[in-house]
């Protein structure tokens, strides 16, 4: 799961100008836009849990796809990296884990 910030200038209701607004993404869905001046807030509720499910759904679907083109590619570097990722797998699973768990704990405080 990612979190993404943009700024962007918009035209903004309370302020009744043209303001830099911050912009949040949860997996290139808005989530918040944010005016920087007056602090006005719109807010759009996502399904957090859904977009973590489409996101882990996705990316098991895709996998057998994508290990199998990347050893087309080039046979010997799969071969020579395959120990390496097998190793460091638990790692950046655990990562992505506690990412995703960081973005649904701040999403659900909001």
């Amino acid at each position: 799961m990612k979190q993404t910030y943009l700024e962007s200038e918009l035209f903004c209701i309370q302020c009744l100008d043209h303001t830099v607004h911050k912009i949040t993404y949860v997996n290139n869905q808005i989530t918040k836009v944010e005016c920087e001046e007056c602090h006005n807030i719109l807010e759009i509720r996502v399904d957090i849990m859904n977009e973590l499910f489409k996101e882990s759904y996705n990316r098991v679907a895709t996998k057998p796809s994508r290990v199998t083109k990347e050893y087309r590619e080039d046979l010997s570097h799969f071969l020579f990296s395959l120990p390496i990722r097998v190793m460091t797998k638990p790692y950046r699973v655990a990562k992505d884990i506690k990412g995703a768990r960081k973005i649904i704990k701040d999403y659900k405080q909001q």
